[in-house]
């Protein structure tokens, strides 16, 4: 089967329907091939959007992400990194774990800020592990721009005095900001290094904007500099990026964190209202106009932010600002709030959504498919009528439950969907439910 699929232009690249499934099967979002199979969520991606388009205008944002688990979340976020990457956006992601929060007593914050420099992507580098492409291509941008302007070649002094001119003035216009003294003066430090070939000090210099280094006096010995990234100030570090890949040639910088359950699963309350009161500081910061070209997006479940116990939502000052108006509900949403719910995709969004993953199965493995409409549109009836499906069923689940079985089907040519699908064996619990039975299809963790 060599249909074009799904794009209606191009075969897929079998590397990509190849990751997309095991993705998907897998229970995570794959990082490629996301237009192929992206159904609805179209209200939301718009919303989506503009914030972005207001980031490379020279604004911030902020939003929340709420969903069951399994609903779309993640798969949301992905679409937008992608979105962004390819219109020349830096995004860098990071999911929350007991190790990684916002701020910690050990360190956490700065675990997680981490992450996010690693992560760092753009288009040409779209795995992550970016920040030295991305100062490399900086200066080589001033190069070639001061080629183009002034007419010099590289081996004219004047030339260097102009490239350190350009340079001195992207340096200079950061020491405004908070900690930008510093920011500026290690970016200067790699500059020198990049024109006398130092790499020695050129990879100190990646290491300081790591937050690798554990004291100032390491700091101080290698590099000559007194301060260091911690957990208190590693935000305002992120700040500074933003500014500087604007200044660089880029449009802004889109941080995307996952995971907020991690959180609201923090046993003692001091430690978890310090992590809600860095969410209120960088959720100011956006929407009053101190920080420029950034986006942030940060993803959880409905009760680790509408809980107001041990939820964003028990944290006065976030609640306030948070909490719906008297005018939203259900199939009336603002989408303009800061605060985005993911609705379910209907069973007929559904439905297209499993005839694109039907295509891409048959061309990955090169056979015609068995499924029909009638069998698909069989498969999601049984899906939708479970016990409890109404309430608690999810993408995520139907997804992974229809990959298996034309992965069955597959590996039994001898089988026809009727077969299975209306078998006595095929039968699943509710969500949460235990099945019995050794052939039956058992429901999936979410």
């Amino acid at each position: 089967m060599t249909q074009e699929h799904v794009s209606g232009k191009k075969r897929i690249p079998r590397r990509i329907e190849q990751t997309v499934l095991n993705a998907l099967k897998g229970g995570v979002v794959p990082r490629v091939g996301l237009p192929y199979i992206t159904v609805g969520r179209r209200a939301e991606i718009d919303a989506m959007l503009r914030d972005v388009a207001i980031v490379g205008e020279g604004g911030a944002s902020f939003r929340f992400i709420v969903g069951r688990y399994g609903s779309g979340k993640s798969f949301l976020l992905q679409t937008i990194r992608n979105y962004a990457m390819d219109r020349d956006f830096i995004v860098a992601d990071a999911d929350l774990s007991p190790e990684r929060r916002l701020t910690g007593t050990r360190g956490q914050g700065l675990a997680t800020y981490r992450e996010l420099i690693a992560n760092m992507a753009t288009k040409t580098r779209p795995a992550g592990g970016a920040l030295g492409l991305l100062l490399e291509r900086w200066i080589g941008q001033v190069q070639a721009q001061t080629a183009q302007e002034s007419g010099l070649s590289a081996d004219d002094p004047a030339f260097d005095a102009r490239v350190r001119s350009r340079i001195f003035e992207v340096i200079r216009s950061m020491n405004e900001m908070v900690h930008g003294y510093d920011f500026a003066r290690l970016l200067e430090m790699y500059y020198e290094s990049y024109i006398t070939g130092d790499d020695e000090t050129k990879a100190k210099v990646i290491k300081w904007f790591r937050a690798e280094y554990r004291t100032r006096t390491q700091a101080r010995q290698e590099l000559g500099v007194n301060v260091i990234i911690t957990d208190d100030d590693w935000y305002d570090y992120m700040k500074l990026f933003a500014g500087f890949f604007r200044l660089a040639g880029y449009r802004g910088l889109l941080i995307f964190i996952d995971e907020l359950v991690n959180i609201y699963k923090i046993p003692n309350s001091i430690t978890r209202n310090n992590n809600y009161e860095k969410i209120l500081t960088m959720y100011n910061d956006t929407l009053q106009g101190r920080a420029r070209y950034l986006g942030i997006v940060m993803s959880g479940t409905v009760q680790c932010v509408e809980d107001r116990r041990r939820g964003i939502y028990s944290y006065e000052a976030l609640r306030s600002r948070l909490t719906e108006g008297k005018f939203s509900r259900e199939g009336m949403r603002d989408l303009l709030a800061p605060v985005i719910h993911l609705e379910p995709l209907t069973p007929e969004e559904m439905l297209v959504l499993m005839e694109k993953l039907a295509a891409i199965h048959a061309d990955l493995y090169g056979y015609e498919s068995k499924l029909t409409l009638d069998d698909m549109t069989f498969f999601i009836k049984i899906e939708y009528e479970r016990i409890g499906a109404d309430t608690h069923i999810t993408p995520r689940e139907v997804i992974r439950d229809f990959i298996e079985l034309m992965d069955i089907l597959w590996q039994n040519p001898q089988m026809t969907p009727a077969d299975i699908m209306g078998s006595d064996e095929f039968f699943y619990a509710a969500p949460g439910g235990q099945e019995s039975g050794d052939d039956a299809f058992t429901e999936f963790e979410v």
